[in-house]
């Protein structure tokens, strides 16, 4: 029997529009502990794990990362996002994408470094229902990306070998996660990463939008 691809999507800056509102979640979480950090900075940062982002913070600007200082940010930047979040909008396409896909009876799931709290904003934006499609959030794995966890458990929940998977993300942390767990990475410019910097941490096709990989989408494994 013939194993179809399966497409595994990031969420923020891959299917919804939303980096730039949690980079300024980010920055009013860090304003609220005191920390400076540019703005360009944080953006870059946006998409990997927590423990990745608290261990870079402490690099760039010498302030000590407690646990209690930590699950401060975590919460001020949920607050902060959760007001912004009304802003955010589905990318050009996803919606269309993910149809597209369901009605070809492709299997694709959701894999977001964050939380749940955070994400059900996005999902709602993008008209998905996690108790009736495959998500997996940061509060199901032990590690985020660059790890390969979230993009596993995807996998595993939709029962196909990673091998067969086409991860799709907008992030160099998302291609580094797909290069380690042996999927193929396809990178997206709706986060705001160069096409270059997506393939050199893996991207094999690089597109504009949803919308551009669904008018590609044989490229990469799909069938019109």
């Amino acid at each position: 029997m013939r194993i179809e691809t399966a497409f595994l999507f990031d969420l923020d800056g891959t299917l919804v529009d939303s980096v730039y509102q949690h980079v300024l979640a980010w920055k009013t979480a860090l304003d609220s502990e005191n920390i400076e950090l540019s703005v360009w900075r944080i953006h870059r940062k946006i998409g990997m794990s927590g423990g990745l982002f608290t261990n870079q913070l402490l690099r760039e600007t010498g302030f000590a990362m407690e646990p209690d200082r930590i699950e401060r940010l975590r919460r001020a930047h949920a607050t902060a996002y959760q007001e912004l979040g009304r802003q955010v909008r589905p990318l050009p396409g996803a919606r269309e994408l993910l149809a597209f896909l369901t009605d070809a009876n492709i299997p694709w799931a959701i894999a977001t470094s964050g939380r749940m709290e955070t994400a059900a904003v996005n999902l709602a934006a993008l008209g998905v229902d996690p108790k009736a499609s495959p998500v997996v959030t940061r509060d199901e794995v032990r590690y985020a990306k660059p790890d390969p966890d979230l993009f596993l458990a995807a996998a595993a929940r939709l029962n196909v070998p990673i091998e067969r998977a086409v991860v799709v993300g907008d992030s160099i942390w998302d291609m580094l996660a797909a290069t380690r767990c042996r999927a193929l990475g396809v990178g997206l410019l709706s986060g705001g990463y160069g096409s270059e910097e997506l393939r050199q941490s893996g991207a094999i096709r690089v597109y504009e939008d949803p919308a551009d990989l669904l008018g590609h989408i044989d490229e990469v494994g799909g069938r019109r």
